[in-house]
């Protein structure tokens, strides 16, 4: 039985032999990678499918900019081992990573691939004509999914590396900056 789950420190290894298995060397080259290196993936958001205790799939999601501080996520890579494949393996992946970025009130998410695969996920290469990334790679594989309705609309810019967006404070963090003291609302506000 294949499970999905979070990615854990200690499946870092297999997931990067099952992403040289399925990419080879070249994919270090890749522009994708030029965000994705020396970073950590988006908190909550590094899966992989394990089938008797062995990492057979993987995904993870990086935070990025979609031109001036439109936040977003860039997902990849995702991988599945070879003996694997042809089982829903990938889609199970995909769900799991959608649906948890969406869950975390993500707006969008892009990534460069083949539009026929990634299309039946929500991805298309409609909102991206306005944005590019840091080096070579082919117009029509940029693709990008909205989480939020309009969150994509008339994005314009360089795709960046980011720290994501900043957390919104709570209402007890607000409380605690103004030292536990209740804010004077003016009388007939």
């Amino acid at each position: 039985m294949v499970t999905i789950r979070q990615e854990k420190p200690a499946d870092v290894g297999a997931r990067e032999a099952l992403l040289d298995a399925a990419f080879g060397p070249r994919r270090l080259s890749k522009t994708a990678e030029r965000l994705r290196e020396q970073r950590a993936p988006a908190a909550g958001l590094s899966f992989v499918a394990c089938e008797k205790g062995r990492v057979i799939g993987t995904v993870r999601l990086w935070h990025v900019t979609a031109g001036r501080s439109r936040h977003a996520l860039l997902l990849g890579p995702i991988a599945v081992d070879a003996c694997a494949r042809k089982r829903g393996i990938g889609a199970a992946l995909m769900r799991r990573a959608m649906n948890d970025a969406k869950r975390l009130d993500h707006a969008s998410v892009l990534l460069v691939g083949d539009a026929p695969y990634y299309g039946r996920f929500g991805f298309s290469a409609e909102k991206t004509g306005g944005l590019w990334l840091p080096g070579p790679y082919e117009l029509h594989r940029l693709l990008a999914c909205e989480l939020v309705p309009g969150a994509l609309e008339r994005a314009h810019g360089l795709i960046a590396a980011s720290k994501g967006p900043k957390a919104k404070p709570s209402l007890a963090d607000m409380v605690a900056r103004v030292g536990g003291k209740r804010a004077a609302v003016p009388q007939g506000a």
